[in-house]
């Protein structure tokens, strides 16, 4: 008995339930919906997003050119954006079952020179396919890209796979940089993405400065001696030293080394990516943590001196440096040049732990989550809240180290002096020895405390400088 032949026509949603969906958007109820709109609806839909999504989405369907979509237009978006989508799931379907199999996929990226392998295929088929079956049927397609502005292969597979980075402000770097496709480099998307994510890390660091100061002061309360330092009396000592505006001191050089810092681990990501490749084969795991930790290491190596100028600027009294100027040539020139370097050990033997442990967690607590609840996709804010905790964990395993450099930071040597400054090592038996092992955690609360607020402020700002740049992903 032969099987009956399948229809190439696409099954269209009734047009009630693209009314439901747009009076789901609609949060106003004036029968028009803006980007901030689409914005927050795609949020409360749970539909996988990228930056400048929105955005793009009203490009495409406002014909009229007010800046908002009604139900009309809506309606016509849908339409056509169901008939691309189909175009595309049958060129895929080779079979004609109206089910898309590891197999298929393969050879529709193989034929577009999209490097991957069997094991990305099976994870992007995890996050669309919601009864488990291992194929993604029509309905499951429509669902995951029908609110999305792609509609070629090319630029839906790099929408499946696509991540959002940005900084939150909490470490001195990041397990893995950011990817971009070729599109987004050529159209100089890229820099606007970086440029977001790295407006959104100066005002998450500069709302959460005061924290920071503070667990610095914690670190080196040893040092100088005085009284037990609490985070209230750590506040009140700020304010009464220098008044409100001395919680903020130092945070100046904070904010000002996020773009060199970003943009050298960038490009040095890049080239670390080629230098690990294999084969013309995409980078697995391991090699990616390699790329990342090494570009962390030449990004942390380049702005090191900052982190020094920061240290000190912010255990400094009121009146002591006119700058960050003034205080790198006050050090260059009572301890040496050498002492804008001091603590870099630590610190890069603290992003290999960092890193590694970031990474782990991270994918094992988003798998958990897709695993758990059968969600096409997390959206946005369950992998921010994934890599906050990842963050968490990676800086519990690291922050010895990270203490440690801040205690040689802030180490102060005359030139041919010799006043008995010490290394790493002896560092680290010096506070084992007068203050116990949990000395090496002494400032974790503050920079924990830093965790919650960071993300959130991130979070709200990265999504506002996104519309603000107009970040959109190139088709």
């Amino acid at each position: 008995m032969s099987a009956e032949p399948v229809s190439r026509e696409a099954p269209r949603l009734e047009t009630e339930k693209i009314e439901e969906l747009f009076r789901q958007l609609d949060a106003n109820k004036d029968g028009r919906v803006d980007v901030n709109e689409l914005t927050q609806g795609l949020s409360k839909l749970g539909v996988p997003t990228i930056p400048g999504q929105a955005q793009a989405i009203l490009t495409l369907g406002d014909k009229d050119l007010d800046g908002r979509m009604d139900l009309d237009e809506f309606v016509q978006f849908v339409t056509e954006q169901e008939r691309k989508l189909w175009a595309v799931f049958s060129s895929l379907d080779t079979n004609g079952d109206r089910e898309l199999d590891l197999q298929e996929i393969r050879l529709s990226l193989i034929n577009l020179g999209i490097k991957t392998d069997d094991k990305e295929i099976r994870k992007l088929l995890q996050r669309v396919d919601n009864d488990g079956d291992g194929k993604v049927s029509w309905e499951e397609w429509r669902k995951f890209l029908l609110l999305q502005p792609h509609t070629s292969v090319k630029s839906i597979f790099q929408f499946w796979r696509h991540a959002t980075a940005m900084d939150i402000g909490e470490v001195d770097t990041v397990a893995i940089p950011e990817e971009f496709s070729d599109e987004e480099r050529k159209s100089g998307m890229w820099w606007r993405q970086l440029l977001a994510g790295g407006g959104a890390g100066a005002i998450s660091r500069t709302c959460t400065a005061p924290l920071d100061r503070l667990k610095i002061f914690f670190q080196v309360q040893s040092i100088g001696g005085g009284e037990r330092l609490t985070i209230l009396s750590g506040f009140r000592h700020m304010i009464k030293e220098g008044g409100v505006r001395s919680l903020w001191r130092g945070n100046g050089v904070n904010v000002l080394k996020i773009a060199p810092e970003s943009a050298i681990r960038f490009y040095a990501y890049e080239y670390f990516k080629r230098f690990f490749a294999s084969d013309d084969k995409p980078l697995n795991m391991y090699q990616r943590l390699a790329a990342g930790a090494s570009a962390g290491v030449v990004a942390q190596t380049s702005i090191y001196p900052m982190e020094v100028m920061k240290t000190r600027l912010a255990l400094a009294s009121t009146g002591q440096y006119r700058g960050m100027a003034d205080c790198m040539r006050s050090v260059v020139k009572s301890e040496g040049p050498l002492a804008l370097y001091r603590g870099i050990l630590p610190s890069l033997i603290g992003i290999i732990p960092y890193a590694g442990i970031d990474l782990a967690i991270y994918e094992a607590l988003k798998n958990m989550w897709l695993r758990k609840e059968g969600l096409q996709d997390p959206g946005v804010l369950v992998p921010l809240a994934c890599g906050a905790l990842s963050s968490s964990c990676g800086q519990l395993a690291s922050y010895p180290l990270s203490l440690i450099r801040t205690r040689l930071q802030a180490q102060t040597t005359r030139v041919g002096g010799g006043n008995g400054a010490v290394g790493m090592v002896d560092t680290v038996r010096l506070i084992v020895r007068s203050e116990g092992p949990l000395g090496l955690y002494r400032g974790l609360t503050p920079n924990f405390m830093k965790v919650a607020p960071a993300v959130s402020i991130a979070y709200v700002v990265y999504e506002q400088l996104k519309c603000l740049l107009g970040v959109t992903t190139v088709r």
